[in-house]
């Protein structure tokens, strides 16, 4: 029986027009998250901030994205997808005027918590609204909305290097060109399908539950673990790699800087796209060891006598592409071992530790930079992420949990 909030998405051309709207809108939003990414050391040179400094303006977005989620992203179930994804929208147009017009400190922590609010409720709903936009055929959603995800991350990176390399004034034009887009992304957005209406009865309001297999913690924790470690790449990646550029390998150049966070997000979204047939047990097996090389190659690329960028281009590919396998492997692994009643509050726990990962790592990167040269900070980094996927490995590639036995037990509600 059809829930009554639910609405038959029609096979009609405006349902195609409508995918695809959403999936513009979501990669623009996601793209503007990644615009600071290689105008970071533009900031620190004008105001003199620190590493530590930019790894904390980093760390509030991923912090902001977290509670997001676990505060909104699932109210588009109850109020319906444009309700939730227009205010989303909003609080990202409100970021960029403010990169805009309060380019301090402050202003900075302010932005990146109005993005980082924004794009946790654009996360979440632009997924959902894409799966029944396209009806039955739920593989080809999730592959655009990962190429929107990932592709989103690499592309705001890209063109806002670019612009700041070539157009001039680096810390206003880049923001320029986003606002409109996010304007006209949040007119767009207008013109898609609703899929689900409002309630006719709204449940009492409760955040988004977190429940963790009880029979297959082990498999699960290392799950997040893995999920943790890949995300704390991608904040090396953008925050303090542009850094890593300007400094220990004399490459300043910020289109190098976009596009160095862009090879990486994109490798790991056409990994991912690439081994849509593969097994679980398959895509863990090939994360681990490429993950750790590419870990590897970008340590390389500064210790060498002379440092190397094409050996550190080499490990952005690689750790792109194995960040990529090891995320779709611990979503794989935590959707098998949950129940499927429960399965989208253990997917809550895993994006939890994912943000987490996302956060606290590299702030203690940046802390590090603060009494040791960046040489050693970055292995130390590596080092700790590695031991840490190895200690996940035995977990992760043992024996499958059976989600039919297994009871989930909340660890928050």
């Amino acid at each position: 029986m059809k829930r009554p909030d639910a609405i038959q998405s029609p096979r009609s051309s405006r349902s195609g027009v409508g995918f695809w709207v959403v999936a513009i809108v979501f990669t623009t939003a996601m793209a503007f998250t990644t615009v600071p990414t290689p105008l970071w050391s533009l900031y620190a040179q004008r105001d003199g901030l620190s590493s530590l400094t930019i790894t904390i303006v980093f760390a509030v977005y991923a912090l902001a994205v977290a509670l997001s989620l676990f505060l909104v992203g699932h109210l588009s179930d109850w109020h319906g997808r444009r309700r939730v994804l227009i205010p989303a929208l909003t609080l990202e147009i409100l970021a960029a005027v403010v990169f805009l017009v309060w380019p301090s400190l402050s202003g900075l922590l302010l932005a990146r918590v109005l993005s980082g609010l924004g794009v946790g409720a654009v996360t979440a709903t632009a997924t959902a609204w894409l799966s029944e936009l396209r009806g039955g055929q739920v593989r080809r959603a999730q592959m655009v909305a990962t190429g929107a995800n990932l592709g989103g991350l690499g592309l705001g990176a890209l063109i806002s290097g670019a612009l700041a390399q070539w157009a001039g004034r680096a810390l206003v034009v880049p923001f320029l060109v986003f606002l409109v887009a996010l304007v006209l992304a949040w007119v767009g957005i207008l013109t898609a399908p609703e899929t689900r209406r409002r309630a006719s009865e709204l449940p009492r309001y409760r955040p988004q539950r977190i429940s963790v297999p009880a029979r297959s913690r082990g498999r699960f924790f290392a799950a997040a673990l893995g999920a943790g470690i890949t995300f704390s790449v991608f904040g090396l990646l953008t925050s303090l790699a542009p850094d890593f550029l300007a400094g220990t390998l004399h490459r300043p150049s910020h289109a190098l800087a976009g596009a160095v966070s862009f090879t990486a997000f994109a490798t790991a979204a056409l990994t991912q796209t690439l081994t849509a047939s593969r097994t679980t047990q398959q895509l863990l097996i090939a994360a681990i060891p490429t993950l750790i090389a590419g870990l590897g190659l970008l340590t390389i690329a500064v210790w060498l006598p002379s440092p190397s960028f094409g050996v550190f281009l080499a490990g952005d590919f690689v750790v792109g592409a194995g960040s990529g396998l090891m995320f779709k492997g611990a979503i794989a692994t935590v959707a098998e071992i949950s129940a499927p009643e429960y399965r989208a509050e253990a997917l809550a726990g895993l994006f939890l530790a994912a943000y987490l990962g996302l956060a606290g790592p590299v702030i203690g990167l940046g802390a590090l930079t603060q009494v040791a040269s960046t040489r050693v900070s970055l292995l130390v980094f590596a080092g700790l992420l590695g031991l840490g996927i190895l200690a996940a490995t035995p977990a992760l590639l043992g024996r499958r949990g059976s989600h039919s036995s297994s009871q989930p037990q909340p660890t928050s509600t």
